[in-house]
């Protein structure tokens, strides 16, 4: 069977079971699906949030999250996979991400969802604010996230 990969970047929230199901139907070749879904928190350090704005490049940030989809494809034996990030406002509670990726096996399932989510919070085109009672701010990256993405550092 062949490689399902969809990519989207929308502004509407997106329903996990139902986006498994589409990447998983009539498929024998699947032993293994991992999921990962990012969810707004309602505080940060404490300091509770009302909500995220994500900004992103259209075109652009569609281009850069393929080139990470194929070099995943490339280095692990995946099935299928799906990507979906949200822009827009995003109050706690809700969707921002999703990475789902089936294999015939649990390694390279998991392998490859830490491998795109480490590249999506690090070097994937998004900026997001915050919005708090003390007004808004820019989201800042963070060292923690550049080091796992480092680890997928061809030598």
């Amino acid at each position: 069977m062949s490689v399902t990969a969809t990519i989207r970047i929308q502004e509407g929230d997106f329903d996990v079971a139902q986006e498994i199901a589409a990447l998983t139907n009539g498929r024998t070749d699947i032993g293994a699906v991992v999921t990962f879904s990012g969810i707004c928190r309602g505080s940060e350090n404490g300091e509770p949030i009302a909500a995220l704005t994500l900004e992103h490049y259209p075109g652009m940030a569609e281009a850069e999250i393929v080139r990470h989809t194929d070099e995943a494809l490339s280095r692990w034996p995946l099935q299928g996979l799906t990507v979906i990030h949200r822009f827009g406002r995003i109050a706690p509670g809700e969707n921002i991400v999703l990475v789902i990726t089936a294999s015939p096996h649990r390694q390279a399932a998991f392998e490859a969802a830490e491998f795109l989510m480490d590249y999506l919070k690090t070097n994937a085109p998004f900026w997001k604010r915050e919005e708090s009672e003390k007004g808004t701010s820019w989201v800042e990256a963070r060292d923690h996230d550049d080091a796992a993405a480092a680890r997928w550092t061809k030598p």
